[in-house]
């Protein structure tokens, strides 16, 4: 009852703590080495998450794990890890002030870098300025692009996706369907995904045999109420969730769990308050449905679905709600491979290769589990490196580098797709 009574009360602080400091002040993110199995880390982070009031697990790769950790929370945190001889640094001293800065410097750059037709990497942009993107790209290149509105969000934001093709007008061409923004917080997914529509665009004659046999499907924010959640203030910066109310103290559904595959199993959560949720329902969100319906009208055509998320530096395929692997598995590893030799070789940053079960850990009811078995023979979630004092967050100066490398790792996968699953 007590962990319920403080869970009631830090949700109402981050409702009425704007322009009154911050509800993340005090907060720290701490880095756990992973040395051994022996030490026991493993055990101590599995129960320390599981009280989301005090702890959120960031990432946990195999070698080290990102916790942050309430202030309350952080004597006896200290006194847990020294207890456990376990090796830990602190990587951000204080959330609040971290974020404070950082919405700070974004404000900024909207201020200096205005919309005006076109998104570069100054800065992030919002939903509306990257939809108003796309629907000129469509009205420029009108043989070659095209838009459709999907749906709406919960709160009533029109959800567009963008077909980009050859302009030869040739129907029933495959299809390579990508998607970002599906986790409110990750921006730079967006980003990179914004991107990838202007290289295929503008740079078409680089990229002319990627688009010969193939179209390229692009949702690129699946889930626009958080992510204009996120770019409210310091204080709503690191909402992963939707918008949804979903009981009196908490509001949203995480949407990579509330596909209605293997739904609500390992990985996800029935508690409304986590970060996990799976929802009341599978398909419970909005827009978990528009991206649902997305998935089935291209399964007949589609041969990769590609979902941009952070962070992590993962090539992930399934399975999601378990620890194995599908028969087709050496498929998935050599396209995603492609795509890590690609980004290795250009900028020698490592991405691992692998089930998402195994090199992350569970998350059933994810998009890339559910466009899988709906036909889409390669599928995969791309963590894309972290960055920031809190590693969800890179700041504007990193825009340009990281989502360079995103896309010579989707080119490289794209092209080996296209070699394995030739247009019949």
């Amino acid at each position: 009852m007590a962990k319920l009574l403080w869970l009631g009360l830090f949700c109402l602080c981050l409702t009425l703590s704007h322009g009154k400091g911050s509800v993340y002040d005090g907060f720290k993110i701490y880095e756990l080495a992973k040395r051994s199995r022996s030490t026991g880390i493993d055990f101590v982070v599995s129960e320390l998450v599981k009280n989301e009031s005090y702890y959120e697990l960031y990432n946990d790769d195999g070698t080290s794990a990102h916790i942050m950790v309430h202030p309350e929370a952080q004597p006896e945190f200290i006194q847990l890890l020294d207890g456990h001889t376990l090796s830990y640094k602190i990587v951000n001293q204080d959330v609040g002030s971290t974020l404070r800065r950082e919405f700070d410097m974004n404000r900024m750059l909207r201020n200096r870098y205005p919309f005006q037709g076109r998104l570069g990497t100054e800065r992030y942009y919002s939903h509306d300025e990257i939809n108003q993107y796309i629907q000129q790209l469509a009205q420029q290149h009108p043989s070659r692009v095209f838009l459709k509105t999907v749906g709406k969000s919960f709160e009533g934001r029109w959800m567009k996706m963008i077909r980009i093709t050859n302009g030869d007008g040739r129907p029933n061409k495959n299809v390579i369907l990508m998607d970002g923004g599906i986790h409110a917080r990750e921006w730079i997914s967006p980003a990179a995904v914004i991107y990838a529509i202007g290289e295929l665009v503008d740079n078409y004659e680089a990229h002319a045999d990627l688009l010969l046999d193939y179209d390229w499907v692009i949702l690129p924010v699946v889930n626009p109420d958080g992510y204009e959640y996120t770019q409210l203030s310091a204080d709503t910066r690191l909402w992963r969730k939707t918008r949804q109310p979903r009981s009196t103290e908490c509001i949203g559904t995480d949407p990579n769990r509330n596909f209605g595959f293997h739904w609500n199993e390992a990985g996800s959560s029935s508690n409304p308050c986590s970060e996990t949720y799976a929802g009341p329902k599978a398909f419970s969100e909005p827009e978990a449905v528009v991206l649902r319906d997305v998935i089935h009208s291209l399964a007949d055509r589609g041969q990769m679905y590609l979902t941009v998320h952070s962070y992590g530096n993962y090539v992930l395929h399934p399975w999601g709600y378990i620890d194995e692997v599908p028969d087709t598995w050496e498929d998935l590893d050599e396209v995603g491979r492609a795509g890590a030799d690609a980004i290795k070789a250009a900028t020698g940053t490592i991405y691992r290769v692998g089930c998402s079960t195994t090199l992350l850990g569970a998350a059933a009811g994810a998009s890339d589990d559910y466009a899988f078995n709906a036909g889409f023979p390669i599928s995969f979630t791309m963590e894309l490196p972290r960055g920031g004092n809190n590693n969800f967050d890179p700041p504007a100066s990193d825009i340009d580098r990281l989502v360079k490398e995103t896309w010579v790792g989707i080119v490289a996968m794209g092209r080996k797709v296209i070699e394995k699953y030739p247009l019949k």
